[in-house]
């Protein structure tokens, strides 16, 4: 069975253009299914199997969305395997695909946002900053950003998403002013180091910016206003803050790179809720 996902990862990457960080995610769920099957041949799964796995994982008490991405692992796996004759019978056809609980994301008040942002950060620091924040990169399209992805002159940044999907996201003064603050501090680490590389966020010690750095980072200037954020909370705050001063929720949707609007509708929900909650501390008497 290991053969035939290698083929399926293999599948996704040159043919969906999924991401690396997805595919190895999809490799770790479908090996585990593998494993704890006990079946070396794909054509030898059954549906009871599949079944047995799905309530091992909800008896692990996992997080409901790590159980709904094993269970979307397992779909799609047989899906391709079947259109692609492999087996004959597709024994996840029928199964469902489990319903994710709404939660409502974290975000963080525009004065909270300002605090951190005013609380002696090096420029490399204040990069990572405005560009999750009045960007609204995840944190893998910011690690990955090259000089050529930023455009100073039209103000834009441009960034690969989920599935390698390219958009672009305007680039407001203060994040182009924090860009121009960092690029000579840039130029000499590379001369320092002697390195040649198009990647933007380069540290002192001429190491590239990873995912871990930003959330450490990140999680460290949260420690200021006394909160434990993410790099994701600054996503959320950006668009949060976009929908409270009146932007169009399809817009909001497209910096944000969402494939469905339905995604993007919960930040409206955010909104209302910080309504009423403005509304009841002003009117308690």
């Amino acid at each position: 069975m290991y053969d035939i996902i290698s083929q399926y990862l293999e599948y996704l990457e040159l043919e969906k253009g999924l991401a690396q960080n997805t595919i190895d995610a999809y490799r770790r769920d479908l090996y585990k299914f593998a494993q704890e099957s006990g079946r070396e041949n794909i054509d030898s799964v059954t549906r009871s199997d599949i079944n047995i796995y799905v309530r091992s994982l909800k008896e692990d008490k996992l997080a409901p969305t790590s159980v709904i991405r094993k269970v979307a692992s397992l779909r799609g796996f047989f899906k391709w395997a079947y259109a692609m004759n492999i087996i004959d019978k597709n024994p996840a056809s029928t199964l469902e695909q489990p319903k994710v609980p709404q939660r409502l994301p974290k975000v963080i008040t525009l004065k909270e946002i300002e605090e951190m942002l005013h609380s002696g950060l090096t420029p490399l620091e204040h990069v990572i900053m405005e560009l999750l924040y009045s960007c609204g990169l995840r944190v893998s399209e910011l690690v990955n950003l090259k000089m050529t992805d930023v455009d100073m002159s039209s103000r834009y940044v441009r960034c690969f998403g989920k599935g390698s999907k390219e958009r672009i996201i305007p680039m407001g003064e203060e994040a182009k002013r924090v860009l121009e603050t960092y690029y000579p501090e840039r130029e000499l680490i590379l001369k320092k180091f002697n390195l040649n590389t198009k990647k933007l966020l380069i540290n002192e010690h001429g190491r590239f910016i990873n995912r871990q750095d930003v959330y450490t980072f990140i999680h460290n200037r949260g420690k200021l206003i006394h909160k434990n954020i993410s790099p994701h909370t600054l996503r959320h705050s950006f668009a949060t803050h976009l929908l409270e001063n009146g932007a169009d929720l399809r817009v909001v949707q497209e910096l944000l790179g969402h494939s469905d609007v339905s995604t993007t509708q919960l930040y409206t929900h955010i909104s209302k809720k910080r309504l009423k909650e403005v509304y009841f501390s002003i009117n308690t008497d």
